[in-house]
């Protein structure tokens, strides 16, 4: 039985995908924010629309959303939302974006929507119950040699600029397959066992704060680049499904 919570965050993102898939292919308008990053109409008022359902069932949590900024930071439960996480592939009409609904509660990601409307696929997990997609418990991959595992990369412009470039060229030349599918997708893969390992180096924890659960509770593990755990500072990732992990950390560090 999914919790009040869940609930919630389900209610607010399909809500969020009724305003998307209306305003999607419309050639929107398109703003630059300070860190020049894209925001269009879609977003502000996806995120209205989140913020809304949300803050009504739940009063008291704190609210971070990618548009409207932090508020209430302090309280013990915080929502983590990305209206259209993926702005870019919004305007240039590729399906690749997902709304991202995570609950933060006492520093900890406890709960996790991923809702891709274009796409067509709906992920989510609470802590302790699990990991679903489109309604079907999923789980990660059983692969345990570097030599056998699906790797799939993200943004790297860090990593690139890194000494640690050509540790991952390195382990790039090891994998059995490479791809880069970015965003939610490879994460979504990542849960339901179709690939082993997701390596990004530039990302916003509102972009990975619902994928964290997700991933973890279908099994797998979910760090930054150097092992440490998620939190609200985190800019980089390794995701896996488990067992490929500390290899994959020795890898690159």
């Amino acid at each position: 039985m999914a919790s009040a919570e869940l609930q919630a965050a389900l209610r607010a993102a399909e809500a969020a995908a009724r305003v998307i898939r209306e305003l999607y292919q419309q050639n929107l308008a398109v703003t630059t924010k300070a860190d020049k990053s894209p925001v269009t109409e879609a977003d502000v008022r996806a995120e209205q629309v989140i913020r809304e359902i949300l803050s009504d069932a739940f009063p008291q949590y704190g609210f971070y959303g990618e548009e409207t900024g932090q508020h209430d930071m302090g309280r013990e439960s915080v929502w983590l939302v990305d209206p259209i996480d993926g702005t870019k592939s919004f305007v240039r009409e590729c399906p690749f974006f997902s709304t991202q609904i995570a609950l933060m509660r006492a520093g900890r990601m406890v709960l996790g929507v991923s809702s891709a409307p274009a796409y067509g696929e709906l992920a989510w997990a609470e802590r302790g119950f699990g990991a679903w997609l489109d309604g079907k418990r999923i789980s990660v991959s059983r692969i345990t040699e570097i030599d056998a595992a699906i790797l799939s990369s993200g943004n790297l412009k860090t990593l690139a600029q890194s000494a640690a470039w050509p540790r991952y060229g390195e382990l790039v030349a090891r994998v059995n397959r490479i791809r880069g599918y970015g965003d939610f997708v490879h994460y979504h893969l990542l849960a339901r066992g179709a690939l082993d390992a997701v390596i990004e180096s530039d990302v916003n924890i509102l972009d990975i704060a619902a994928l964290t659960v997700i991933v973890e509770e279908a099994g797998g593990r979910f760090t930054d680049l150097a092992g440490a755990a998620v939190g609200l500072g985190t800019t980089s990732v390794l995701a896996s499904n488990g067992p490929l992990h500390d290899d994959l950390l020795t890898a690159l560090n």
